[in-house]
């Protein structure tokens, strides 16, 4: 084959294991023989929309078949897969879309009414619905009215082509578009594979958002290169998870902390049998040691992950044989990826010293969408500095600290967030809490808690703080803490600090 991209993993498969299934959706299996003919399908769609190499193609919507129909497409094209954060408002969902210069763009059945409002604010060429939308969506082209006879392709796309623009969460500033190429993908699956023990029949839960890197590249794009099925399910909801775990037989999944924390407090959880579970891979923020415990208990080994966009996510996993033994360590380095913990000079911080995350490998992205001047920042020397605060112990394992722009300095002290944030939840009466640093005038910096606690708490200000002086030494203990009903959060769970942010006084 000439292409040695994602674009051909299906035909590729079609070859090998045509009648395994690749796809469950609501009742429906895909065999790959199936699948293959559909990404064929929806390949000639696009050719026939006019799409050609290095066009953007963009995809707006929940989980479905078709965000992966077309990723795939796109790579049969060599054309650029651009997925768009379906929680985004129609004005965060326009930047995108023009910033990538999408010509293409599919849509949901919840964005009809959103592809309305930005038909005459954006250059978009052509717009297609994947379903019947719920609402508005009229001038939509129907996806599958599109689809033409499965003609095999073989354009010529190289591993150094770019795959996909993913944007980040954008919980600083503007979103920004991680460039990821098909060797990217490919080297990034290949760890994921080594370091996660998929099997070629193996039943993965497509429950995370197909547009972040987790959800996408965490255990789906593996599954379906080493041959299993991908069960997908358009968003999260706990008890219906748990049946379906139940039910499909399901072996691996990936999740944020916070999805894990639902399923774990849902009744079913214990009531369920989740024993065909394997792999169950927890990152995207640090996961809460009771939490952990919870799963543990249940004979389910979680194994928590460190990774981004930019290394699509490949970067460290714990072994399940060291779940327990290092609680708290997102793992050592994947098989693919080299991952350092360093000074601001550059050079190797010793073992329990912090330090900037830094990570190298075929995995690290090309660079950021037509942002020169923001990659170079990032990428220097072949390594990409992640801006995470970590460090390693003496064995290796890396544990992250927090957010180096998250730490703040009190009275000459680093203060790193997340340490407080766990003592917080750590805390019978807590569910969920943040901590961000604001200006004082005789400690430089002091912390102000964002505390949400259980229904029917009587926990107040000066128990939580009487709480955590027990825990931890005073200058990390937050001079205000605010009870809140919520936190503002981002589509992968993540806490958007900058909303906590506005307007905050002590």
């Amino acid at each position: 084959m000439r292409n040695a991209g994602l674009g051909s993993w299906p035909e590729r498969r079609r070859r090998i294991s045509p009648d395994r299934d690749a796809l469950w959706f609501e009742g429906v299996t895909t065999s790959h023989r199936e699948f293959s003919d559909r990404v064929r399908r929806v390949a000639g769609a696009l050719a026939g929309l006019g799409v050609r190499p290095g066009d953007r193609v963009a995809w707006l919507g929940l989980n479905h078949p078709a965000a992966l129909e077309t990723l795939y497409a796109c790579g049969q094209l060599g054309a650029v897969w651009v997925p768009v954060n379906a929680r985004f408002t129609a004005s965060e969902a326009a930047y995108v879309i023009g910033h990538s210069g999408a010509s293409v763009v599919v849509h949901g059945r919840d964005h009809g009414t959103v592809a309305d409002e930005l038909r005459s604010t954006t250059s978009v060429r052509t717009w297609v619905t994947a379903e019947p939308p719920l609402a508005g969506g009229e001038g939509s082209l129907p996806y599958e009215e599109l689809l033409t006879d499965p003609e095999p392709r073989d354009a010529r796309v190289t591993l150094e082509d770019p795959c996909l623009i993913m944007y980040t969460s954008g919980t600083t500033g503007r979103p920004k578009g991680a460039v990821l190429t098909h060797g990217n993908m490919t080297w990034a699956c290949m760890s994921q594979i080594l370091g996660f023990d998929f099997a070629q029949d193996e039943r993965t839960l497509a429950v995370a958002p197909l547009f972040h890197i987790g959800g996408l590249n965490g255990t789906v794009n593996p599954t379906l290169l080493r041959g299993g099925c991908a069960v997908i399910v358009r968003s999260f909801d706990a008890a219906g998870l748990l049946a379906l775990i139940e039910e499909q037989r399901i072996n691996s999944f990936f999740g944020v902390p916070t999805m894990l924390d639902a399923l774990s407090r849902e009744p079913g959880f214990r009531a369920r049998d989740l024993s065909t579970l394997r792999t169950v891979a927890a990152a995207g923020a640090p996961l809460p040691a009771e939490t952990l415990r919870t799963w543990l208990d249940r004979g389910i080994t979680v194994q928590q992950a460190y990774g981004m966009t930019e290394s699509a996510p490949a970067g460290t996993v714990l072994d399940a044989g060291d779940a327990v033994a290092k609680v708290g360590s997102a793992g050592r380095p994947q098989f693919f990826t080299d991952v350092r913990v360093v000074r601001p000079d550059g050079t190797e911080a010793a073992p329990g010293e912090i330090g900037e995350v830094v990570l190298q490998g075929p995995n690290i992205m090309a660079g950021y969408w037509n942002e020169p001047d923001r990659t170079a920042e990032v990428l220097v020397d072949g390594w990409y500095h992640s801006g995470d605060a970590g460090s390693v112990d003496s064995d290796g394992f890396l544990y992250i600290r927090d957010r180096y722009k998250d730490m703040y300095i009190s009275g000459g002290e680093n203060v790193y967030p997340a340490e407080v944030e766990s003592a917080l939840r750590d805390l019978p009466d807590v569910e969920e809490a943040a901590v961000i640093g604001v200006p004082d005038e005789r400690w430089g910096e002091v912390g102000v808690a964002f505390v949400v606690v259980a229904p029917g708490s009587a926990a107040d200000e000066d128990t939580v703080r009487a709480a955590l002086r027990a825990r931890l030494a005073g200058f990390k203990v937050p001079r205000r803490i605010r009870f809140v009903d919520a936190l503002p959060k981002t589509a992968t769970g993540k806490i958007r600090k900058p909303d906590l942010r506005k307007d905050v006084s002590v």
